[in-house]
């Protein structure tokens, strides 16, 4: 009988224990999701107040400027731009230089004022999509100096571009055929890449005017470069072209060409009818013959400096416009030269 009371005994308290074990682990289940959900709202706090924060510090680098909003970041560490930016969508420039950005974020789409982008010397690599499939209102992009290997296709999208800089972005060596249906672009500036030629979609663009493709590695122009008939200013400096194309002669709206530190042999003999070049430029290139331009004589000393400035007004300089037309007519006097001899050889054979 003592037994079986003491065995009774124990059931009890075991009884008890055991509902007092599950007492204490729902409360500590129930703690532990009271400090999980502290935690969270406490995260989301610090993410708010982090935001806040931000929006503070962008909100400075705020600035109007004939009545446009700017939003202007020099020399400052911001490799990403934070999402929260689109709360400023009314900004119609960013000018946002030597801050290591390295990408340029897709919620750029939500920028329909976006009006200027430049974002030069970054390490922007990748130019997104979106860029083109929503901003539609950007006749200005500046991506000069930065790491861009791939321009998309969807930059054609941008109907209203005027002007854009992918100058100096070091292995960028080809564009996109869908980029000649930007039918407003201007001016291009391609200088300093690895472009071995003239994309066919940069000849097609049907209102450019102005062509940068110094420091590529050019080696041939393109035979129906008279194609781009709005060109007036082409600077090719500093490539390997050997020749000049015969077409060249047929653009009559160009009036700056710049070919100085190429490989060019000589001067094709049909560029002296190209009335409308203003400026001119072969310097440093290995050309055939040595012409040396004769020095203008001054009337009287009064007249010197009104003379130098006509000088720089009229671009004289060596290897200039008229130094093309000298090397023309220089070229032409040795050729009649040669073929009279050349007859006379013929006529005392005979």
């Amino acid at each position: 009988m003592v037994g079986v009371v003491a065995c009774g005994a124990v059931a009890s308290i075991k009884a008890l224990w055991e509902t007092r074990i599950r007492k204490i682990s729902r409360e500590e289940e129930e703690q532990r999701k009271r400090r999980r959900g502290g935690g969270a709202s406490g995260r989301l706090c610090v993410g708010v107040w982090e935001d806040r924060a931000v929006l503070a510090r962008l909100k400075q680098k705020l600035e109007t400027e004939d009545g446009r909003l700017i939003l202007r970041i020099q020399q400052e560490d911001w490799k990403s731009l934070p999402g929260c930016l689109v709360q400023f969508s009314q900004v119609q420039e960013w000018q946002i230089h030597r801050t290591g950005l390295q990408s340029i974020p897709p919620f750029i789409s939500s920028f329909q004022n976006l009006l200027v982008l430049d974002l030069s010397r970054n390490s922007i690599t990748e130019i997104p999509k979106q860029i083109g499939q929503y901003v539609y209102l950007t006749p200005k992009r500046v991506l000069s100096y930065n790491r861009v290997q791939f321009v998309p296709e969807e930059l054609s999208g941008c109907e209203s571009l005027e002007r854009l800089d992918l100058a100096m972005n070091r292995s960028l060596d080809s564009l996109p055929d869908q980029l000649s249906n930007l039918k407003k672009l201007q001016h291009l500036d391609l200088s300093m890449n690895e472009f071995c030629c003239v994309p066919d979609c940069v000849v097609a663009l049907p209102a450019l005017q102005w062509l940068d493709m110094g420091g590529n590695r050019l080696q041939y122009l393109p035979e129906d470069i008279h194609r781009m008939e709005e060109l007036h200013s082409l600077w090719l400096q500093r490539n390997q072209l050997e020749k000049l194309p015969g077409n060249i002669v047929r653009m009559q709206r160009l009036d700056t060409l710049v070919l100085s530190s190429n490989c060019l042999r000589d001067i094709p003999p049909l560029m002296e009818d190209m009335s409308n070049l203003r400026f001119v430029n072969f310097r440093d290139n290995p050309l055939t013959l040595d012409v040396m331009l004769p020095c203008r004589k001054t009337k009287n000393p009064d007249e010197e400096e009104e003379e130098e400035e006509d000088e720089e007004e009229e671009d004289r300089e060596m290897f200039g416009r008229e130094f093309m037309q000298m090397y023309i007519q220089e070229a032409r006097k040795r050729a009649y030269a040669v073929l009279n001899v050349h007859r006379a050889n013929s006529w005392y054979q005979h």
